[in-house]
């Protein structure tokens, strides 16, 4: 009989390790049907051409500011390896959608490996087309059919306990005074229209605020106030409101938390829009103390987390 080879795909979005892998990067995220929900796949593919055409450079500049490569690729493989040692019956493997190790050579490997059953855990608590459909869609097209039920994925796992300790423990970690500290989660903003044509990120971000608010409150923690804002926004059409960079605005002369609370791998968008970009922007408006938290990455909590989120 043959033995059974369990496998944990961990799928994310990816990140640059070069100029080049940058332009791979944004040619391939705005080529995707779920992020440029155009039907016709000329046009689409026109699009991202003029889009990372003129973001390039520019995007590029960011990435000089934080070492010339995202943070993600090694984090990520830092916790493959954590998942590796520590999740019993499991190889654990990495996708990422937009850069290396794509799905075509990662399935490609779990043969040769002779993977008889997979669980696919996608790192975005909250679902969304843009990001969790997107990356499952992507691995099931490469996928045998010979697998059949032998596949399942996490859709969300916001709710999980395990893993909201472990971001209410970051949180707590940044100050001895909550009282005098405004708390916002930041989550990555998404185009008003996906949300209006039925995507559930929104309704699940502001659930999964409150559920670590009354963490928060459980444990005694009062900030002078908890709020969620959007980051991110690319282009003039309208975005998931309030935006990160208005809310700041209300902090003036105050102390200012932030978490971000869309990602579980910390990335140019932590690493650079919030703890430089909107930084600066805090430090114009007159904020007192700004501080970013990290995500929860390959921590020995996040590993525990895992094992409760697909068991």
């Amino acid at each position: 009989m043959q033995e059974n080879k369990k496998a944990l795909v961990l799928l994310n979005m990816g990140g640059a390790r070069n100029k080049a892998e940058l332009k791979m990067f944004l040619t391939n995220m705005f080529n995707d049907r779920n992020i440029i929900t155009v039907r016709n796949p000329i046009i689409r593919k026109m699009i991202a051409f003029f889009i990372t055409t003129t973001r390039l450079n520019s995007a590029w500049k960011n990435y000089e500011e934080i070492g010339n490569e995202s943070p993600i690729n090694k984090l990520t493989e830092k916790l493959v390896d954590k998942c590796n040692e520590s999740i019993e019956g499991f190889k654990t493997y990495q996708v990422m959608r937009y850069t290396p190790p794509f799905s075509q050579d990662v399935v490609k490997q779990m043969m040769e490996d002779k993977i008889t059953e997979i669980v696919l855990l996608p790192l975005y608590p909250q679902y969304s087309t843009t990001t969790t459909k997107s990356s499952v869609e992507d691995f099931i097209d490469y996928l045998p059919y010979s697998f059949g039920q032998n596949i399942r994925y996490v859709e969300t796992f916001y709710k999980n306990d395990k893993f909201n300790d472990c971001i209410i423990n970051e949180i707590i970690s940044k100050t001895s005074n909550a009282g005098e500290y405004n708390l916002i989660f930041s989550a990555h903003g998404l185009p008003q229209k996906i949300v209006d044509a039925g995507d559930p990120y929104q309704k699940q971000m502001i659930e999964h605020v409150e559920i670590l608010s009354k963490k928060l409150e459980e444990k005694n923690v009062n900030f002078k106030s908890v709020n969620l804002a959007y980051q991110s926004k690319v282009g003039p059409m309208k975005w998931l409101d309030p935006s990160l960079d208005e809310m700041l605005k209300n902090f003036k002369e105050q102390n200012v938390i932030i978490y971000p609370i869309a990602f579980i791998v910390d990335n140019s968008e932590t690493d650079f829009e919030l703890d430089i970009e909107y930084r600066e922007i805090a430090h114009e408006i007159g904020i007192k103390d700004y501080q970013v938290c990290k995500c929860v990455n390959d921590s020995d909590e996040f590993i525990e987390a895992i094992k409760d989120i697909i068991k």
